[in-house]
């Protein structure tokens, strides 16, 4: 029951009833934007319906075009070549006898433009949350305040989140891309907080399913202070959670579908936050053979 409630209760948001559309209205639906997290007849709550004529999702910019074209062409050469070289463009004997990769570092500006970051600020709440290069330029610096009151729109019961979230993988031509993770076994931060618990996502493309709302969650335990500490979560321990609330139909993850990572607070204490990350990346750790830590329902 405490694993569910920490969860963030993220069940504020609400799904509204499907109305039927007829003529341009049925035909602007299909062109909502990939980043819509749940199905088409779902709207934030406190936010507007969206009534745009199919047109205004098109940029009829020529020369944009053009530009973009060449930089997909380009993409799409770079991902020939290091689809020729071997796994994740290393060649083979690389891949196979790698124990640790690093993801991701903070050490520019172009680095933290791989992340986004948002709050319940969307939806009306209170709560905000910055990211920006730490002392030197050698971390990420995430804070920001965490604030539960609920706005006032008559359909939000909860609030008070903050997240970081990576920008998904995308290949040539808009295509979907994917991290391979299947060498590894263990995912290792090196953090600095404040004391206070996070929560790890991972988004991943499943085979059979394309459930958007489901997540893959385990618990990040900073211990505060000025002292930097190296977290290795192997993913065994991740379990299964859709829209905030666990799920019994516990599966392991599928380390070579991983679209995305995030870092969600949401732990109730109104106040100020903080934490610092030096990298983000993947370990091998041979003495942890576990597969999954939890029951599975069949």
């Amino acid at each position: 029951m405490a694993l569910s409630l920490t969860i963030l209760q993220m069940n504020m948001y609400r799904t509204s009833p499907w109305t039927n559309v007829i003529g341009l209205k049925l035909l602007a639906t299909s062109f909502h934007s990939q980043a819509r997290l749940y199905n088409n007849d779902y709207r934030r709550p406190g936010l507007p319906p969206e009534n745009k004529p199919p047109w205004e999702y098109f940029n009829f910019n020529i020369g944009k075009g053009v530009q973009n074209l060449k930089d997909h062409f380009g993409l799409l050469k770079k991902e020939i070549v290091d689809h020729l070289k071997g796994p994740g463009g290393k060649p083979l004997k690389v891949a196979i006898l790698e124990q640790t990769s690093v993801l991701w570092e903070f050490r520019n500006p172009e680095d933290l433009k791989k992340w986004t970051v948002s709050s319940d600020f969307e939806i009306g709440g209170k709560s905000t949350a910055y990211l920006k290069l730490g002392k030197n330029n050698q971390t990420a610096f995430l804070y920001g305040a965490l604030n539960t009151k609920a706005p006032q729109d008559g359909e939000t019961n909860y609030s008070g989140y903050c997240t970081m979230r990576s920008r998904p993988p995308m290949g040539a031509f808009g295509r979907k891309s994917y991290y391979d993770w299947s060498n590894f076994n263990s995912l290792h931060l090196r953090v600095r907080g404040d004391g206070r618990p996070w929560m790890i996502n991972l988004r991943a493309d499943p085979y059979f399913t394309n459930q958007k709302d489901d997540l893959y969650n385990y618990f990040l335990y900073t211990r505060g202070g000025p002292y930097w500490q190296d977290v290795k979560i192997p993913f065994s321990k991740f379990f299964l959670s859709s829209r905030g609330r666990i799920q019994d139909n516990q599966h392991p993850l599928w380390l070579d579908k991983i679209t995305a990572l995030g870092m969600t607070l949401g732990d109730k204490a109104d106040g100020p936050f903080q934490l610092e990350i030096d990298f983000i990346g993947l370990c091998k750790d041979q003495a942890h053979t576990e597969e999954f830590a939890y029951e599975k329902y069949k």
